[in-house]
């Protein structure tokens, strides 16, 4: 149970909690795919490549994986699995065409502004993400996040990934903040509802995606609810 009246710093995770990111790597992919001549149909595409991002997102998070493997494996893998023939100059070409790209779509999940706005006025908010450094400060300055936000704890900076608690830490020192006053939000139950209750913090599940229902912490699938919980 949240008691609002004990809260006073919020942290959000960003992609696929306020950045919606599956929408936007979809467009990124839809362009690159024409720009490059691949005639592959962009729902063929991500039928292959989104569950391999995911699991290979998980390999990183875990230390598994580092991170130009995981640029590279997620496209070149993708291909193979169509038996569409690249080679590694055109698999690093547009491994690095989508992270210049990406940041340029800027679709938010519903009521996103709206709920940072009003939380604003009451609470101090921040941003804890296993994003790369360079790709989450142009998500958060192309979408219009940055001014809603006190802090951005970056796991390349702290040298870890959520739910290792030392980037959690980390979040809470630089906000100047206590566990028991903070809330984080996020989509991941391992990364972000885990990592938060193991240091001590609230936790609110984004489970937008329909994950499986648990006790652990509230769960919510649209942003507005916040505005009823806190």
């Amino acid at each position: 149970m949240i008691h609002k009246e004990t809260i006073s710093n919020i942290f959000f995770d960003l992609d696929h909690t306020l950045w919606d990111f599956e929408k936007n790597s979809a467009l990124t992919f839809k362009k690159l795919l024409v720009d490059f001549n691949i005639p592959i149909p962009l729902n063929d595409f991500l039928n292959v490549y989104v569950p391999l991002n995911l699991k290979y997102w998980k390999a990183f998070r875990e230390q598994r994986m580092d991170k130009e493997t995981l640029r590279y494996r997620r496209i070149k893998d993708t291909f193979d699995y169509l038996q569409f023939p690249v080679d590694d100059d055109m698999t690093y070409t547009l491994a690095d065409a989508y992270i210049q790209n990406l940041p340029e779509h800027n679709h938010l999940f519903p009521g996103a502004i709206e709920v940072l706005e009003k939380l604003k006025e009451q609470y101090s908010l921040h941003i804890i993400t296993n994003g790369f450094c360079e790709v989450q400060r142009f998500k958060l300055r192309n979408a219009g996040l940055t001014p809603y936000f006190n802090t951005v704890t970056y796991s390349e900076s702290v040298g870890v990934k959520k739910p290792n608690p030392l980037i959690f830490k980390r979040a809470l020192t630089d906000a100047n903040c206590d566990p028991a006053s903070s809330v984080m939000i996020g989509d991941s139950y391992e990364a972000d509802v885990i990592g938060a209750l193991q240091v001590g913090m609230h936790a609110i599940h984004f489970a937008v995606l329909g994950e499986t229902p648990h006790n652990d912490c509230v769960m919510i699938n649209d942003l507005q609810q916040l505005l009823v919980i806190l």
